[in-house]
């Protein structure tokens, strides 16, 4: 056994392991709640979702291709980017989290000054019913404000960690934001007519003496500027002592989770006072503590169920029918390690950076430092499917160590019909897997390639011997540049991919 001293829950704590060092990442979680009765638990079976699972688990080949999307081949393309092209990049301006809604109208970005931008996409323009609308800037505020923790001694930073967007209720939206203790939800409305007439006051808005009123006005409404305003609608605090890396919306759209380091907590959208935990792996003893929640989120039709991984790689599916508190597990997946490839940093690189349900709810998949893992939801003891993003990398895992970027935390969508994912990688490259065809393409997010229409090419990274014309050497990766957070349109072959300050929109070619 060793102690090692980490970067842990923005304090130095030490954590004992089996001479490898653990460190926690951060993700996002969500789940609810149902009444039954004592004869449904104590019969509680995990209903399958689906059929049997796949028989065999399948490795997935590199293979070129032109495009990755919904089984059919097609080209992506260059829409738009947002952000400042200055080299001396602001630590305010890095774009810490990207989330479209419901619907894929709207696209909202939070960043490490605590603001939020929200893109709107423009209509179909009359002259090119075939082109889509570009997404335009419509409502940017602030979120969250720098705090001190003074029974602590704790700074607690602006930067916003998650967005996640609310099913449509009325003409207004809503979002919820958080940074590391406090979550906010947010509701956008916009107005476009402006009231004049009152009774009681002047137009300038002075009140009138009743007295000399002597007779009554209609109000009318007259058109105005369209004004966009977010308000603070309910803020969530003190229920997270860690770092809070998660939040998810619940399929019963009445609840949500939010987990930090050690903990996962269910709130209701319209109680702030109190939440219920859910989750605590904390020990008695933190000395021996050895892992850390890492990324949670609720399953996408049944409210009671949800996930949430570790950084020793494992994922817990839970039931909160089942108990209260849910500290035992209905399902626990796990890949046996292969003793031969064993090394120093295997737990590190193992850790789970993110997870994420399929829409269908039939499948997960995870995110780890070398590769993304898909999991049939009913076969625990290996992935079905496994993508080799960057495995050229293992042999750069010692400087990667040393320049903390082994330690980066990388995140993973799918696209609207589950046939597609997409996961980011250095040098601004990120990756796309077509789990129909098998195949799948790098492609780059740069201002180069940034001509309207202009289609993408295939990146391609030389591990060594002799260099093609158009690959990269491994050794010329820039690590300094790297896609972490990534979404995809939930209904089109529109994705949004953030580097660094700049976000880059693309999608499928258009004949």
């Amino acid at each position: 056994m060793s102690t090692v001293n980490v970067r842990h829950f923005g304090l130095k704590k030490k954590i004992k392991n089996h001479g490898h060092f653990c460190k926690p990442i951060f993700t996002s979680l969500n789940n609810c709640f149902l009444v039954i009765t004592c004869t449904e638990i104590q019969s509680l079976q995990l209903k399958s979702l689906s059929e049997e699972p796949l028989k065999k688990p399948v490795l997935l080949q590199k293979v070129a291709m032109a495009g990755v999307g919904g089984g059919n081949d097609f080209q992506w393309c260059f829409s738009q980017v947002k952000g400042a092209i200055d080299e001396d990049v602001a630590e305010a301006d890095i774009i810490s989290t990207v989330e479209f809604n419901y619907s894929g109208e709207l696209l909202a970005t939070g960043d490490k000054g605590g603001r939020v931008v929200i893109f709107q996409r423009e209509q179909e323009s009359k002259n090119r019913p075939h082109s889509r609308g570009e997404y335009n800037v419509y409502s940017t505020f602030q979120s969250h404000e720098p705090e001190f923790d003074y029974l602590k001694s704790l700074e607690i930073e602006e930067k916003i960690n998650k967005i996640r967007w609310l099913p449509q209720q009325n003409a207004a939206h809503s979002l919820l934001s958080t940074n590391d203790k406090t979550i906010k939800l947010w509701k956008i409305s916009q107005r476009d007519k402006r009231a004049e007439g009152y009774n009681l006051k002047d137009e300038d808005g002075r009140l009138r003496d009743p007295f000399r009123i002597t007779s009554l006005r209609v109000p009318v409404l007259l058109p105005m500027d369209l004004m966009v305003e977010a308000s603070p609608r309910r803020i969530f605090a003190n229920a997270h002592t860690y770092h809070i890396n998660s939040i998810s919306v619940n399929s019963d759209h009445e609840t949500y989770l939010s987990a930090d380091d050690l903990r996962v907590n269910l709130w209701h959208l319209e109680i702030t006072d109190r939440s219920f935990n859910i989750v605590d792996i904390k020990p008695a003893n933190m000395e021996e503590l050895t892992e850390v929640i890492t990324a949670a989120e609720c399953h996408p039709h049944q409210c009671n169920v949800f996930v949430y991984s570790s950084s020793k790689g494992t994922i817990r599916l839970c039931d909160m029918r089942a108990a209260a508190l849910c500290d035992r597990q209905s399902k626990f997946f796990e890949e046996p390690e292969d003793p031969s490839s064993r090394s120093f940093f295997s737990e590190i690189i193992s850790s789970i950076s993110d997870v994420k349900f399929s829409h269908s709810g039939r499948y997960m998949m995870t995110r780890d430092y070398l590769s993304v893992k898909v999991w049939d939801l009913n076969m625990e003891n290996r992935p079905v499917e496994t993508y080799q993003v960057h495995e050229y990398l293992r042999s750069k895992l010692c400087s990667l160590y040393e320049n903390d970027c082994i330690f980066d935390k990388f995140e993973c969508c799918w696209n609207g019909s589950d046939s597609a994912i997409m996961t980011g990688s250095y040098n601004n490259f990120f990756r796309m897997f077509d789990r129909n065809t098998r195949r799948d393409i790098t492609l780059e997010a740069s201002r180069e390639n940034s001509k309207p229409r202009a289609i993408l090419k295939a990146r391609k990274v030389s591990t060594g011997g002799k260099r093609k014309k158009d690959e990269i050497s491994v050794d010329s990766l820039d690590f300094n540049k790297k896609i972490l957070h990534t979404a995809w349109h939930p209904k089109e072959n529109v994705i949004a991919v953030a580097a660094t300050n700049n976000l880059y929109i693309f999608q499928d070619k258009i004949n």
